[in-house]
């Protein structure tokens, strides 16, 4: 028996789905974004006009294009105003709260202190992972890999203790010891092959190399040449992301299969392989005493499904791993600059690390003991953020201060800009002056909470205390060897590429003690 179907009826059904998604369409592009901006709007809270579709794109991408790249180290730091010079602009045309678009997305950026304190330690899980990722704003804002909070973070201070994590990483002074030691012998033989007196060097490299072996050692242990694998691919995606295009600028467009995002999916997706192959030849083999026997413990006595936790294993991992390495290897790089330009600065931290040290390797003690070495780095991380910006999103409609905030809108806090405001670090804020910080981040400035290089409160990074520590003994190192100052070659150029990273590099004339 043969089926017709009346043709007279199929173009009405074509006609009604098409209207049907038409105005589902209209109502999530058009509708829903008018909605909730002229709910903010009611409350005071204005900002950009928006343009149908990309909302307000294309303004931030002009303003990034017309960024004036400076050849010689600056004497003042406005790191914002080379990475989101938009809204500097923004900040000073519609005040501490205001709101823009990121396609049909509704941003709300605060900078109002009590704002930004409620924001950073809200525990309520109303307030949640954003759905729009950094890698939706392709090359406008750069790509996002995880977040620093990592995704099932009210799982995470419950599964991994603060306590047991800081004895794990008190455990692997002697690992870190060991890859700076690499690093500065193999400068040793570039200036060597250079006349043996000083050589001019691109840091870069060799800081990304000291931070990957450190961290896929600490984090795998003997499985770290696997360690190393994802360790690659993570930098791959992160050149994947580099190639995609202003459409890319469009929330929504990472769903759609483009050869960038198919090259970044495929990658993800052997990232998690890697990492879940090495937690099942873990659970078959002897336990061994590195972060991710740490992690694997914690997620066994949790009440985590077999879904959620092989998640938090991932996401820990890549968490801690991006922590490790690239915040580590780009704020080496940044504090290396400034003291490069910062002569006075570089003999008075060396004198200590020296004096300290008396002719031994750095270990635990020592390098809590180095005051003025801490003080150069939290100065660092403040000019020079390595995570620039805080993201989340309403998924009820709740309360934040005064403000009604509807389901669905992001709230967003720039930490770069926080941390060079006048109004809370004084006169001077775009100035390196490591002595703000003689008293502790409680003395440096006027709100102690607006300091966040590794996010605040309870979603607080958890690989801040690896990356710290890695720092200083790096820097401990490198200032007991050599001294160095900055090189001719050198062109300051900050961008925002998952981290603040020096767009050409830092080049260092080195010179051997």
């Amino acid at each position: 028996m043969e089926f017709h179907l009346d043709k007279t009826i199929v173009f009405p059904i074509f006609v009604i789905v098409f209207l049907g998604v038409v105005v589902r369409l209209y109502n999530a592009l058009v509708v829903k974004p008018k909605r909730l901006r002229s709910m903010l709007k009611k409350q005071g809270i204005d900002g950009p006009p928006p343009t149908l579709l990309l909302g307000n794109i294309i303004e931030i991408g002009k303003s990034l294009s017309s960024i004036v790249k400076a050849k010689d180290p600056p004497l003042t730091h406005n790191c914002a105003d080379l990475t989101f010079p938009i809204f500097e602009k923004w900040l000073k045309e519609y005040g501490k709260v205001f709101v823009y678009s990121l396609g049909n997305v509704q941003i709300v950026n605060l900078h109002q202190p009590e704002l930004v304190k409620e924001f950073t330690t809200c525990v309520s899980l109303d307030l949640g992972k954003t759905s729009v990722q950094l890698n939706d704003l392709g090359p406008l804002l750069g790509q996002g890999i995880v977040t620093s909070e990592g995704t099932f973070w009210s799982h995470q201070r419950k599964i991994i203790a603060p306590e047991l994590y800081m004895e794990k990483i008190k455990g692997m002074v002697n690992l870190i010891t060991e890859s700076a030691i690499t690093l500065v012998n193999s400068w040793k033989s570039m200036i060597e092959r250079d006349g043996g007196i000083m050589a001019d060097i691109k840091v870069d490299e060799g800081l990304r190399s000291f931070s990957a072996d450190v961290i896929s050692r600490a984090c795998f242990g003997s499985n770290y040449s696997k360690g190393e694998k994802i360790f690659q691919n993570l930098r791959d995606l992160l050149k994947a992301s580099s190639k995609k295009d202003l459409v890319v600028g469009i929330p929504g467009m990472r769903y759609l299969p483009t050869k960038s995002n198919r090259e970044a999916w495929a990658l993800e997706k052997e990232i998690r392989n890697l990492i879940l192959k090495v937690v099942k030849e873990r659970q078959e083999a002897a336990k061994e005493k590195d972060l991710l026997q740490m992690i694997l413990e914690g997620a066994k006595n949790s009440t985590l499904s077999r879904e959620e936790t092989d998640r938090f294993i991932v996401d820990n991992c890549k968490n801690i791993y991006m922590a490790g390495w690239e915040t580590t290897a780009v704020s080496a790089s940044w504090c290396l600059m400034l003291l490069g330009v910062n002569q006075e600065w570089q003999d008075r931290v060396r004198a200590e690390v020296l004096e300290i040290c008396g002719g031994r390797l750095p270990d635990y003690d020592m390098i809590r003991k180095m005051k003025l070495l801490h003080m150069v780095i939290h100065e660092t991380l403040r000019l020079y953020t390595p995570v620039p910006l805080i993201a989340r999103e309403a998924l009820k409609d709740m309360k934040l201060g005064n403000i009604n905030v509807p389901k669905g809108v992001n709230i967003w806090t720039m930490v770069s800009l926080l941390h060079t405001d006048p109004e809370i670090w004084g006169s001077d804020s775009y100035k390196f002056n490591p002595e703000r910080f003689a008293n502790g981040i409680a003395g440096a400035c006027k709100y102690p909470f607006s300091y966040m290089p590794f996010g605040a409160g309870p979603r607080v990074c958890l690989g801040q205390h690896l990356a710290t520590i890695e720092l200083k003994i790096l820097l401990a190192l490198i200032l007991s060897n050599f001294s160095f100052t900055i090189s001719p070659r050198y062109v300051h150029s900050p961008i925002f590429n998952l981290v603040v990273k020096p767009e050409h590099g830092v080049n260092l004339l080195v010179k051997k003690l």
